[in-house]
Parts: structure tokens; sequence; C-alpha cells
């Protein structure tokens, strides 16, 4: 081969280098980049249409139950995800969780991160905050992190029926969800439960408690997040604070105790304990603080889609490192 020809075929090889390298850093940089105020309009669409447009999701109206997840699995196929369905049954009924993954662009031996969010209601609540935010809060986390993986995969999951009459039974969508990640033998490094991120309060006194005795220890305005899960999850939850912590300025207070202490497992959360897998909750506390917790002023316009797009941005931030 003549030198001529091959600085000819180098060059072209260096081209295509190029380009590579450029098309690479502008999907970095366009990912990186995100700030809150460019997700907040992502939320608040989110939680208005499973609120407002369909409304009350309980397990009785599969129609609605329907709906939404069929909102929920077109928005995962949009941002690029492959996506299935788990179906399970109650009551005679067929029930989903939706299930997105984005494979991660390195290796991770330590296992997949799995953050889920529940899209049923009680009845006679729209459910904006608990819990339209965390779906919508997982919707475009889900989003982002298609545009650029983080080094491990991470799925992301919708659940169905976390809500009473179902609640604390094997009947959950995530109870069926991780005892089938448990029964694939699939390592998981730890589950994200989103449950209620969407409420804000800056008077003071406004946050309450479950245990007086605690209050000292905590803000007593509810202007941050918690962080919330049992001693055996607490490795897991300090590493993803501290990572937060570094991508955020949004407060977060962390709390791992005693699972029977009244609130710290009132989540999907709950279920990845059972099977031996380390998991925590991000919540706003719930009816700790917002006193309209599973009644039918749980509506749209009461949240702060401001922080939550604080949350969304440095979580999403935070799964580059963890």
């Amino acid at each position: 081969m003549s030198l001529h020809k091959t600085w000819g075929i180098l060059e072209e090889i260096m081209k295509t280098l190029s380009l590579y390298f450029v098309i690479a850093s502008l999907a970095f940089a366009g990912a990186s980049d995100i700030k809150p105020e460019t997700v907040a309009p992502n939320l608040k669409a989110t939680v208005n249409y499973l609120s407002v447009d369909i409304g009350e999701r309980s397990w009785s109206d599969l129609k609605k139950l329907g709906r939404a997840a069929d909102s929920i699995e077109d928005k995962f196929r949009s941002s690029g995800c492959p996506v299935k369905r788990q179906a399970f049954f109650y009551s005679g009924n067929t029930y989903y969780n939706i299930i997105a993954e984005v494979k991660g662009a390195g290796v991770a031996d330590d296992g997949i991160l799995i953050i889920g969010a529940h899209y049923d209601t009680v009845k006679g609540t729209p459910g904006a905050d608990d819990n339209a935010s965390g779906v919508a809060a997982l919707l475009e986390l889900a989003r982002l992190t298609a545009l650029q993986p983080a080094k491990r995969t991470v799925r992301f999951v919708a659940f169905s029926l976390e809500e009473p009459p179902v609640f604390g039974t094997e009947y959950m969508g995530s109870y069926v969800y991780a005892k089938s990640v448990k029964e694939e033998g699939v390592k998981v490094y730890g589950m994200i439960s989103l449950e209620m991120v969407g409420y804000f309060c800056d008077e003071k006194y406004c946050q309450q408690f479950p245990l007086s005795c605690i209050g000292w220890a905590y803000p007593d305005r509810g202007n941050y997040l918690a962080f919330v899960g049992n001693n055996a999850s607490r490795s897991f939850t300090k590493k993803v604070r501290k990572a937060f912590a570094r991508a955020s300025s949004l407060p977060v207070e962390s709390l791992n105790t005693f699972s029977s202490i009244t609130g710290v497992d009132f989540s999907d959360h709950r279920n990845f304990w059972k099977f031996g897998f380390p998991a925590f909750m991000i919540s706003d506390t719930a009816f700790y603080r917002n006193h309209r917790y599973h009644q039918a002023q749980d509506t749209a316009e009461t949240l702060d889609y401001g922080r939550m797009g604080d949350l969304v941005v440095g979580l999403y931030q935070s799964l580059g490192v963890l």
C-alpha cells in the first residue's frame, strides 16, 4: 500500500473519530447542563395529566389505572427506553407494573439501581402529591438518563397498587416486582422509592415528626426532602445523600432507623427490604407536612415544581457517581 493511500485512510479515520467526539461531547453537555427550570414544565404537565385529566386512580377503577399505565409507558418509550409490562392479579383483576431500563455506560459489578414510584391513589383523591409527583420525577429521571446513561444500569419502575386496601400485603405491585428480581438472581445495588416529593412549606412549625423527641434534631420548616430507610439501608442511603449534596443545594434530611416507627416503611421500598435489598424513600414526609394527604384537596396547584425540578436534576447528576 502506498504512503499516500495509507495517509488517506488515516485521515478518514481521524475525521470519523473527531465527529464521534463532537457528538459525544454535545450529548454530554446537553444532559449534564440541565437546569431545574427546564424540567419543571414537564413535571407539571405529568402531574396535571395524572391528577386532573385522569384524576382518582384507585384499585377499583381499572379504566383510569389503564390510562395512567398507557401514559407512563408512552413517556418511557418516547425517551428511548425499552419498556415491558409486568402483569399481576388482585381480587380477580389484572394490574401492571411498567418497567423501563437504561443500560449502564460502564461496568458496575455491585449491581443495578432501581428507582420506583407508584401511580395509583386511594379513593377520593386526585393524588397530585401522592403520587403523581413521584411518577413525574421518575419519568424525567428516565428521560435524562437515556440522554446520558450512568455507569450502572438503572431500572425505572412505575408500580400499581401501593395504596390501601392492598398496602402491606403481597399484592402490592412493588412486592411482586421485588420478588421477581430476587427470583431472577438480579444483583441490586439499591432501590430508591420516590414517594410524595412535591409539597413544601416554609412557615415555622409547619413540619411535624413521628416522635416528638426527634423534633429537636430536624428543621421545623418543611423546606427539605427526607431520605428515609431502615437501619440495614444506612450505607446506601448515606452514599446517595452524599452524592446528592454535591449536585444540589436543595436541603436533605436523612433518617435510617427501625421500620416499626410510623411512616418509615410507608412506601414501596419496604418490599425490597423483605428480599434483602437496600432501599429508602425520598419524600416530602407526607402527612407530617402535607395535610391534604389522602384528601380531595391533594391537587396539582399545591405543589412546588421548582423544587421538584431541583430534586430531579440533583438526583440525575448523582447517578453519575453512584
